[in-house]
């Protein structure tokens, strides 16, 4: 199993492990914090901990390690064998398996690509809406699966219709 390393200087509050439990926030700049909170450019003060150890534990089945300290390291163990992705191949149907759709594409982007499968004329805006997803993140996916070669944009503009390429 392999692990990715986080580090960054810190004014430490302990140097005990860090657990959703018994981790209490503990802003380097309260002023600055607050004021990101307040016009809600930030979430709420220790979320991100909370987030870490939901998501890294849907991803890899362990909990990663927070390490309170001079310097504060983050540890986040990563399994291939057990990530969603890895599963993906699974759970693909004989028709869909290696049609469109390859580990390389996130949920968003299948999403698009399954749309526009019966949608082809679909402007950016229509495909946000019923994908849900914003229309930035929309356009950034489909960016990606131009750039890969799973999507390509056939006449105008206004006009043109989507083509889902097979690779």
């Amino acid at each position: 199993m392999k692990n990715m390393y986080t580090e960054n200087a810190n004014r430490a509050a302990s140097a005990n492990p860090l657990t959703p439990e018994d981790y209490e926030p503990n802003s380097k700049n309260p002023i600055a914090a607050a004021f990101f909170r307040n016009i809600a450019l930030a979430d709420e003060l220790g979320s991100g901990v909370k987030k870490l150890f939901r998501y890294v534990m849907r991803y890899s089945g362990k909990e990663p390690q927070m390490l309170d300290g001079d310097v504060f390291r983050t540890i986040v163990p990563l399994d291939d064998d057990y990530s969603f992705d890895a599963r993906l191949g699974e759970n693909q149907s004989a028709e869909t398996k290696g049609k469109n759709c390859t580990l390389n594409c996130t949920l968003s982007e299948k999403a698009i690509i399954e749309f526009l499968q019966n949608n082809s004329t679909a402007t950016q805006d229509a495909i946000s809406k019923a994908i849900g997803k914003s229309l930035r993140s929309v356009k950034t996916d489909m960016a990606h699966l131009q750039k890969i070669g799973l999507l390509k944009r056939e006449g105008s503009k206004m006009t043109g219709t989507w083509v889902v390429k097979s690779k």
